[in-house]
């Protein structure tokens, strides 16, 4: 009852504290969330949590606070207000709390993404990042993950903004509208309030390229308008160019026309979404440009060329993310030679530096192996990604508090496998995943230290939390979500152990 204990110090008469005891015992109160205390003119505010579910009170009366919806009652002649955290009052939160609402964050020095699937790992995550010299972008979720997970981008929001009021987090967060491809979606993510788009180029990538031998290349290379291909030759053909940190990039005519094949339409598309949805976008707004879906590393002529033309063409981005040696699978560690990501990795950040954006590393969650490198060379300037090992504590809670419950989840997650690799790629070899039925409960929990086991469990997810049974019921979606209810300190406590383990490796330091 820590919010119980806290509350107390802002009421100024001893007939509150008898109407908060009263709410309490009503509504079936068990605590207030005590950094969620707020209040407004005659009106104390804070997020309560129930035995189910997580109420928003409002006690005493002040015209801001009507806009509430919420059943109202009244005691000893005081209104007392108990609204469901709605959408309708998520937005009426951030009108009146701007903290709850996000910016555009990755002008600061040091960012990163932290997804959460479930829509309950953002206080894990406060907890995580308070007190470090990092900002964090605490809504990111791509159009894939919200079909898997049957959310949309108000309810990742809103998750967020509730979160963001039960911890008192109040240093500003970003919403990250991840990996898009389509001009629909990136207007659906700022319709929706989203303050950075993760522009997804990856269909617009001609990955084909790479197969073709140089007389194949030169005869698709002159079917590109005359023009255009006049223009690039001006500018690359046999050029050297000399960047402000002394790096050299220079191009030869075959390596030119390869890279143009590869990259002018997305060269295109990422210019054309520019200019119709960013470049008069009335609020401050984040860009990062997402090269990295590709078969072959980014190299550091292709880079320069991609960056070059976007800047010619006005463009303002402030993250790009190129495809780096070695393998970034999901919740993992970096697989590769160290020295050569650490080689490439440098020679990317001195071209990021040339054009004023920093780099952006996707599939990061796990990649201790590279943390220290991408820390030193960037010196604390970057974005780095996570979402799925969020996912991944979640079920660590419920491997240690519900054995049976994670032996259904684990076997099912095997079973329909082969249809989660439709979506994503990974490396795992399942004769090396345990049988559980062989296992004991205590040693459910350090499956998830298992780097096979953390893969199946990774990619899985949608198909675990969609998964109904014969009669139409979730199979394992509430479930999941009451237990961690239930549990919900276990889970913020993992997390900010996991999380800062990320940012230890990063070199995030407590912030003065």
């Amino acid at each position: 009852m820590s919010g119980w204990r806290k509350i107390t110090g802002f009421v100024s008469r001893p007939i509150d504290v008898h109407i908060i005891k009263e709410v309490m015992e009503t509504h079936e109160i068990c605590d207030i969330y005590p950094d969620s205390i707020h209040v407004i003119n005659e009106a104390l505010i804070f997020l309560a949590r129930g035995k189910q579910k997580k109420v928003l009170v409002v006690i005493g009366e002040d015209e801001s606070t009507q806009k509430f919806s919420g059943k109202q009652e009244a005691s000893s002649g005081i209104s007392i207000k108990v609204c469901p955290l709605t959408h309708q009052n998520c937005a009426v939160l951030r009108e009146l709390f701007p903290f709850t609402a996000p910016l555009a964050v990755l002008k600061n020095k040091a960012t990163i993404g932290l997804g959460d699937r479930l829509g309950i790992a953002t206080p894990g995550h406060i907890r995580a990042i308070k007190g470090c010299n990092v900002k964090p972008v605490l809504a990111q979720q791509s159009i894939r993950e919200l079909n898997l997970t049957g959310r949309t981008y108000e309810d990742v929001l809103d998750d967020v903004s509730w979160a963001v009021f039960q911890e008192g987090y109040t240093r500003g967060f970003g919403a990250d509208g991840d990996h898009l491809k389509k001009p629909e979606e990136v207007k659906m993510a700022l319709d929706c309030g989203f303050t950075m788009i993760t522009l997804d180029c990856s269909e617009h990538i001609d990955n084909s390229i790479t197969f073709l031998n140089n007389e194949q290349i030169s005869e698709k290379y002159n079917s590109i308008c005359g023009l255009k291909r006049n223009m690039y030759e001006e500018i690359y053909k046999n050029k050297l160019f000399k960047l402000k940190n002394g790096q050299k990039i220079s191009f030869d005519f075959d390596e030119l026309k390869k890279i143009v094949l590869i990259y002018h339409e997305a060269i295109s598309f990422a210019v054309g979404i520019y200019n119709k949805f960013i470049k008069d976008y009335p609020k401050a707004l984040d860009l990062e440009i997402s090269i990295d879906e590709t078969l072959t590393p980014t190299s550091p002529q292709a880079h320069y060329f991609f960056s070059s033309e976007l800047f010619r063409s006005g463009v303002k981005v402030a993250s790009l993310a190129p495809k780096f040696c070695g393998e970034f699978q999901k919740g993992i560690d970096y697989i590769g030679n160290t020295g050569c990501f650490e080689k490439e990795f440098r020679e990317h950040v001195k071209i990021a530096e040339e054009f004023g954006y920093k780099i952006s590393i996707h599939s990061g969650s796990d990649k201790f192996r590279i943390f220290p490198i991408a820390g030193k060379h960037t010196e604390g300037r970057y974005h780095l990604k996570t979402a799925g090992t969020s996912w991944l504590e979640a079920v660590r809670v419920v491997a240690l508090k519900d054995p049976g419950l994670y032996r259904q989840i684990h076997k099912y997650a095997l079973s329909v496998l082969d249809e989660a690799k439709k979506y994503y790629y990974i490396n795992a070899d399942t004769t090396k995943v345990p049988d559980v039925d062989l296992l004991k409960d205590n040693d459910l929990p350090s499956l998830m230290d298992n780097t096979d086991v953390r893969q199946v469990i990774h990619i899985t997810y949608g198909h675990i939390l969609k998964a109904r049974d014969s009669n139409g019921e979730y199979m394992f979606r509430n479930r999941i979500n009451n237990l961690l209810y239930d549990y919900e300190e276990d889970y913020c406590k993992g997390l900010e152990k996991h999380i800062g383990k990320h940012l230890t490796a990063l070199g995030c330091f407590t912030a003065e």
